[in-house]
């Protein structure tokens, strides 16, 4: 099991309205995704973040399916441009001591194949963890 979960404040001054088309593309991703498991959307307490999504997948192969879903990068046009500061993580009981390279290179790979996706994750104030681009998440 692999729990892709992400944290982030929204830009100053966001429309009400924006921020909730954003949140319901995160809770529209947990309801179309076959891989999605699992998933929570929400406020986000206890830390310097406003908001959270966490998201329950089988492996590395849902993990890949989850990445390349339309409703994913539509929520990525969504609401990336409405993110200040962003963190994603991953917890996972897989005893691979490789599982945190291979999740980074698939977010990589992800990357590497949507030059409009790394140039709207290139624009937030503060991106890092398993889904930022450059090497191992950086």
């Amino acid at each position: 099991m692999i729990h892709h979960c992400v944290r982030f404040t929204i830009k100053p001054g966001t429309a009400p309205h924006r921020l909730d088309d954003a949140l319901a593309g995160l809770r529209h991703q947990g309801e179309v995704i076959p891989s999605v498991r699992s998933f929570l959307v929400g406020r986000d307490h206890g830390g310097a973040y406003e908001w959270g999504a966490t998201f329950i997948l089988d492996d590395l192969d849902g993990y890949w399916e989850y990445l390349m879903h339309p409703a994913h990068r539509r929520t990525d046009e969504i609401g990336l441009p409405l993110v200040d500061r962003f963190v994603s993580f991953d917890i996972t009981d897989d005893t691979d001591p490789e599982v945190g390279e291979k999740i980074a290179a698939l977010h990589q790979r992800r990357f590497d194949a949507d030059p409009d996706l790394t140039r709207l994750v290139s624009g937030l104030n503060a991106y890092t963890g398993s889904a930022a681009p450059g090497p191992h998440g950086a």
